[in-house]
């Protein structure tokens, strides 16, 4: 099983800070794994489509085309403003 963590307003919207969810085979990159959770309706699809959402897999920003796997941690957060 993936471990998801969501963060900032990612976190308020989808409702948890966490959570474990597997990883269907079909599913083998950061993109097909965005348009797998969004599939699961609300409220994950109106959060995913934002573009300005980053994407971590095992604490390393990901692209899109980067592979995905069972077992993976995934991390869902808004683009982090310095100051």
């Amino acid at each position: 099983m993936a471990h998801i963590f969501y963060f900032a307003w990612v976190r308020e919207k989808i409702g948890t800070p966490e959570e474990r969810l597997p990883v269907p085979e079909t599913v083998q990159t950061v993109e097909q794994f965005l348009a797998f959770l969004r599939d699961k309706g609300e409220p994950y699809a109106s959060v995913l489509a934002d573009p300005q959402l980053r994407v971590a897999v095992n604490q390393q920003y990901a692209h899109p085309q980067d592979p995905v796997t069972d077992g993976d941690e995934i991390a869902l957060f808004p683009p982090v403003s310095g100051g």
